[in-house]
């Protein structure tokens, strides 16, 4: 069995059709046509059930893009061993929220590409529970968390640093001048959250609950730098991780409450999953990633 005709076999499945899968290929048809002919004669079974325009797995074929799909990852990860650091190249797949995709990761992505341009990074943004399925799935090579601390025994995590949650308002807001802020006093404030699913907000919202104030679900917003405008133009208060309004807070455009973020403690952590061979791509990055903690925590 060749590797060449596993490649075309996971390009066609892809691509949806021989077609594009001979544009993505730079093929004849006709060759895309007769390798896949060549596999299915070699396996015995028909892969694709042809039905007009359309192609479809057959269950050989679905029993069959599984191995493919792992002899196609091991072929990468072969190549990557054998080169050298200073020719790394090869794609690495991280995933990320919001909150740290925008205010952790820039300048560490900058300088990884700097010196591994080569190197093509894809960065998916996305909740921590979605992020860790990607990562069991094979489909992300690490992810950074922000979430409570927590072990998993598919995953290796590693945290990197506690992040302090900052309650914000706007300048003139009464709480400003409270030394304390109790739950009790948010009972007829309006919350601007972030969206469903979002780990601080789980948190929040869980010891909110506990102390029987339930705000407005309908109130969530799809970005960061949205609540914080809101924020600032007087909608509203919002619980947001303090890296992500440290600039706003040191211009006084917002202010931080007195909160006690003690029930709502997260960590940024990285993760990859604990079977997942370190490339030399994926070393030297965790590798940057030491380095910038050093940073952070200062």
């Amino acid at each position: 069995m060749e590797s060449r005709h596993l490649f075309t076999f996971l390009n066609v499945v892809e691509a949806g059709s021989f077609t594009r899968a001979a544009r993505i290929l730079d093929y004849a048809q006709s060759s895309i046509t007769a390798q896949i002919q060549t596999l299915e004669a070699e396996l015995g079974t028909p892969l694709f059930d042809r039905i007009g325009k359309k192609i479809m797995l057959t269950d050989a074929g679905r029993r069959l893009l599984p191995y493919a799909q792992e002899i196609s990852k091991m072929h990468a990860m072969a190549k990557d061993a054998l080169r050298s650091e200073t020719e790394l190249a090869g794609t690495l797949k991280i995933g990320a929220p919001e909150s740290l995709a925008a205010f952790r990761l820039p300048s560490l992505i900058r300088e990884y590409r700097e010196r591994y341009p080569k190197v093509k990074i894809v960065l998916k943004p996305g909740e921590c529970w979605e992020l860790r399925d990607l990562i069991r799935s094979g489909e992300l090579d690490l992810a950074f968390l922000l979430q409570p601390e927590t072990e998993d025994r598919e995953l290796n995590v590693t945290t990197l640093i506690h992040e302090p949650m900052a309650l914000v308002a706007p300048l003139k807001h009464s709480l400003v001048t409270y030394t304390r802020v109790d739950p009790a006093d948010l009972k007829d404030e309006t919350i601007l959250h972030t969206e469903a699913g979002c780990t601080y907000r789980i948190l929040f919202e869980q010891y909110l609950n506990k102390h029987g104030i339930f705000s407005d679900p309908s109130l969530e917003f799809w970005s960061i730098e949205a609540i914080k405008q809101c924020v600032m133009a007087g909608l509203g208060i919002a619980l947001l991780p303090l890296v992500t309004v440290q600039n706003e807070l040191r211009e006084g455009k917002m202010a931080r409450l007195a909160w006690d973020d003690s029930e709502q403690q997260v960590a940024t952590q990285v993760a990859y999953h604990t079977k997942k061979w370190k490339s030399p791509a994926l070393s030297e990055f965790l590798q940057i990633v030491e380095q910038h903690v050093t940073h952070w925590r200062a």
